[in-house]
């Protein structure tokens, strides 16, 4: 199915990307001790994990019919992109709400955070970049829909899934940068931490 086949393409394309932008940002938050890009570095490690799971369910929605199942494995694609949105909210949100309240306790100082601006500009692009891709996917295949009727119509979820979560990591690093820019001009590195929560 063409659909399938294009939506598998931007789950990889933002899987490929995740994995690199979790890296840089796991490196960048080791060299320069930033809370707010530790919590990107977190939010980047969930959301490629959230990809493995929509690609996994792909592969379980692929299974051709047996007795059990007539009518085929095809809903199993809902049920795993219901699990990627609960690991969105619980997982992705505790653990940045978590590291926020540990951090805003004991707020530590940027040590570097020219790297930290450096590193949020660029992954701003990367992004960006496959944020243009799934929303390009998406328009082509409901062109002919407004948005809130696509998405209610979609038989798709992972497509609408990866343009959600990309949309979601631009606003964190827009936040993220917003934080760190306040920690450094107000000398306070309470403004980095609150960046988590």
């Amino acid at each position: 199915m063409a659909t399938e086949g294009s939506s598998k393409t931007i789950v990889y394309a933002a899987l490929a990307g995740n994995i690199l932008v979790a890296a840089t940002k796991i490196g960048a938050a080791a060299w320069t001790g930033s809370s707010a890009m530790m919590s990107e570095a977190v939010h980047s490690v969930v959301d490629s994990t959230n990809e493995v799971l929509l690609l996994y369910g792909y592969h379980r929605a692929s299974r051709p019919p047996d007795e059990s199942h007539p009518l085929g494995y095809g809903r199993e694609l809902y049920f795993w992109s219901f699990i990627v949105a609960l690991l969105i909210f619980s997982l992705g949100a505790g653990v940045s709400l978590y590291q926020g309240v540990i951090h805003v306790t004991a707020p530590e100082p940027i040590e570097d955070p020219v790297v930290s601006f450096v590193v949020l500009g660029l992954l701003f692009l990367f992004e960006a970049a496959s944020w243009l891709f799934a929303l390009r996917r998406f328009r082509s295949e409901h062109a002919r829909f407004g948005w809130y009727e696509a998405f209610v119509r979609s038989k798709d979820p992972p497509a609408f899934m990866v343009l959600l979560e990309d949309s979601a990591a631009l606003i964190g690093i827009v936040i993220a940068a917003a934080t760190t820019a306040a920690a450094v001009l107000v000398a306070q590195p309470v403004w980095d931490a609150s960046a988590r929560s």
